[in-house]
């Protein structure tokens, strides 16, 4: 039942569309973070 409620009913569409979204903010947040400490420890690694 719950599974049918967020498919069908408007506010479970519109449920959906926000944890899409959280998890795909989430995981463009953790590769920009990634790629910054990456590019921190290769400066300090130079010096």
């Amino acid at each position: 039942m719950a599974w049918e409620l967020l498919f069908t009913s408007d506010i479970g569409l519109m449920s959906l569309v926000v944890i899409v979204g959280v998890l795909v903010i989430g995981a463009g947040m953790g590769k920009l973070y990634s790629s910054k400490m990456d590019e921190e420890l290769r400066s300090k690694g130079k010096s």
